[in-house]
């Protein structure tokens, strides 16, 4: 790693955080394209998990009260099932394919975002686990869990302080899976523990800017800025 590959995985992870403490979710949407660009796939699938956790852990203390842990449960079983799936096709698929699902991953999800597609509301066990199961697949190749998830509470019509206490309480266990089917797989090196340590003050600093953020911007704009910018990287 050169210091110029390090001072960019500092930016991202700044970057990321911020996002994230802003709108509930977005750290790893923006995170992995931009890293993957940076230090390759190969590193940036463990590194944005184990960044994830740390971010986590912060963010559900601010949300705890607002999360619902009989649903969430049932996303994260679900889930917990399709991220071997997604980490076997990190390490054994071509990457062109997988960065190639990646753009269509981000591209689907940002102009969904900003649509004004409304869904049917979804009841059911049946969208549960089946979207947290695509969600663990999605997880476990390139972090980002988010979007299968995200239409779900779009669709469910939870309430805007619910759905950011849903969201945190699924991607915290979720990125702890992650991370350990990664060091099942030995897919975390030297490279990524130093990317880790360069990145664990500047994250810090995006949640504590961000949520300071939360209470002085338009959070509704923020979010169409923040679709805008995934399209633009998955394109």
């Amino acid at each position: 790693m050169n210091p110029t590959q390090l001072v960019l995985v500092a930016l991202i992870a700044f970057a990321a955080a911020f996002i994230q403490s802003v709108v509930g979710f977005g750290s790893a949407l923006l995170g992995m394209p931009l890293l993957v660009a940076v230090v390759g796939i190969q590193i940036a699938s463990p590194l944005v998990a184990m960044l994830g956790v740390v971010l986590e852990m912060v963010l559900i203390l601010r949300y705890r009260e607002h999360l619902h842990v009989g649903i969430v449960g049932k996303l994260v079983a679900a889930a917990a099932l399709g991220i071997p799936l997604g980490i076997y096709a990190v390490k054994n698929v071509d990457q062109r394919i997988v960065l190639g699902i990646l753009a269509v991953v981000l591209v689907s999800y940002g102009v969904y975002g900003l649509s004004k597609f409304s869904l049917p509301t979804l009841e059911g066990n049946g969208w549960t686990y089946g979207l947290g199961f695509i969600a663990g697949i999605l997880g476990g190749a390139y972090n980002t869990a988010g979007p299968p998830v995200i239409i779900y509470g779009h669709a469910r019509r939870w309430p805007a302080t619910e759905f950011k206490g849903n969201l945190q309480g699924f991607f915290l266990p979720v990125s702890i899976f992650v991370v350990i089917g990664h060091f099942l797989a030995r897919t975390v090196t030297p490279v990524v523990w130093q990317c880790v340590a360069i990145s664990v003050l500047p994250m810090f600093l995006g949640i504590l800017l961000g949520g300071l953020a939360e209470r002085r911007i338009d959070a509704e704009r923020f979010r169409k800025l923040v679709l805008v910018l995934l399209i633009v990287l998955g394109a």
